[in-house]
């Protein structure tokens, strides 16, 4: 595994775009490609001037999900050894979900595995209309442990049971109706939808957007109580007193753009 396994691309707009780049692997990923990934999502967080965050692969699939090179690695590890190579994954799937960016996962073909659980973890993903998506883990006697949390979020409990346990494949129109996908196109339409919904981004407060991600992050499992509505409350009221939030509600007031559009 060399550098050159993840791609990292930063236009001036500040969209920093992320390539899996291990097209002769259908990129899967291998446990150095992994670190590689989430060192990069983490430098990409602290960067203040990423405006967004685009996940893609090269070639012809998003992601294969595991390395078969690294699973036969792992058939003889034992618990410690199995242990660490699983919180690897664990890390890397946090800090893209927690990314305190706006994140878009391209998806130009297939997602499998773990491919599919990084799919689940961005904020918005599109993918092209001949996309495939499954989790095989079962067929190996194994289970997609670690993107259980993110699938069950982005396709409720009932969906991911089927899936998880018939390893069946699933289409990109499937997965938009599940819910793990929120648009579908022809492959040579994913770059304009994808530069189409940037547009839209560059629009919008960053802090603002940070914070409705963490506020969704916070309520989820709260329910509509009375817990639920005082945070909301308290976070509406700090984001109204922020810099931020003072200069684009002056900024329509006095008709004119935003200072974070200039």
């Amino acid at each position: 595994m060399t550098a050159e396994s993840v791609l990292l691309a930063v236009d001036p707009k500040g969209i920093a775009t992320v390539t899996l780049n291990r097209a002769e692997l259908l990129n899967a990923l291998d446990d150095s490609s992994v670190g590689l990934l989430t060192a990069m999502l983490e430098t990409l967080a602290e960067d203040a001037s990423v405006r967004a965050v685009v996940l893609t692969g090269s070639g012809i699939s998003f992601s294969a999900g595991h390395d078969i090179d690294w699973m036969r690695r792992m058939a003889g590890f034992g618990r410690e050894e199995l242990e660490r190579h699983a919180r690897l994954l664990a890390k890397l799937l946090r800090t893209l979900d927690t990314l305190p960016k706006p994140t878009i996962a391209k998806i130009q073909g297939s997602a499998f595995g773990l491919g599919a659980g990084l799919v689940a973890c961005c904020d918005v993903s599109i993918a092209s209309s001949e996309a495939l998506f499954s989790f095989s883990d079962v067929k190996l006697g194994v289970i997609p442990a670690l993107v259980a949390p993110y699938m069950v979020r982005a396709i409720g409990e009932r969906s991911t049971r089927r899936y998880f346990m018939t390893a069946e494949r699933f289409n990109a129109g499937k997965a938009k109706r599940l819910g793990l996908v929120h648009q579908v196109v022809e492959s040579d339409e994913l770059d304009m939808a994808v530069d189409f919904l940037i547009n839209h981004l560059l629009i919008n407060g960053p802090a603002a957007m940070l914070e409705a991600k963490r506020l969704l992050a916070d309520i989820a499992g709260l329910g509509v109580g009375e817990e639920s509505m005082e945070l909301c409350i308290q976070r509406i009221v700090a984001i109204r007193l922020s810099e931020e939030g003072r200069e684009g509600v002056q900024a329509m007031l006095e008709t004119r753009k935003p200072a974070w559009m200039d």
